[in-house]
């Protein structure tokens, strides 16, 4: 099969009705990602939202990658790491339409939330962050919306190796 055929069978797959549904979910936590960092950093800033004993909106920026892992002042590294996540996203993005119903829905969340994370890795040279979630001095990594859809999507994957019999 030539990359022409290749192409026209994904574009194919891209216009079935049911693989528009998860791309149009993908869509919607990339959005509501976005509507959620908007408005902490439109109304955030520098300060500190406490809700209760537990949860707290704080504003931070983050440059590495999930939970703040691999943070580093070098741009080489920021950069590297930013071509890799948007490789991981369009090879995910291209593959996924092929994939049984569960995990279309799986990657579609994963891909919501990380086209979010590299959205703003892009345009704010970081990562937003800002729930922070904590008992007394404990505090876990601050993290995001996007965070949140990741994390869900890599555990429904995991369980559903687990559980699901192919």
């Amino acid at each position: 099969m030539n990359l022409k055929e290749n192409f026209s069978k994904k574009k194919n797959l891209l216009t079935k009705k049911e693989n528009l549904y998860f791309v149009f979910l993908a869509i919607i936590i990339f959005i509501l990602d976005r509507l959620t960092k908007n408005k902490i950093i439109d109304d955030l800033n520098d300060s500190t939202y406490f809700f209760n004993n537990f949860i707290n909106f704080d504003l931070i920026w983050n440059t590495g990658i999930g939970f703040g892992l691999m943070s580093s002042d070098s741009s080489i590294i920021y950069s590297s790491t930013t071509i890799l996540i948007g490789l991981i996203i369009l090879i995910l993005s291209y593959v996924f339409l092929s994939f049984e119903t569960l995990d279309k829905f799986i990657f579609s969340i994963i891909i919501g939330g990380a086209f979010g994370n590299f959205y703003d890795r892009i345009f704010y040279n970081a990562v937003p962050d800002f729930i922070d979630l904590h008992y007394n001095d404990l505090h876990w990594f601050t993290f995001n919306v996007a965070d949140i859809f990741v994390s869900l999507g890599l555990i429904a994957f995991i369980v559903r190796d687990f559980f699901v019999k192919r």
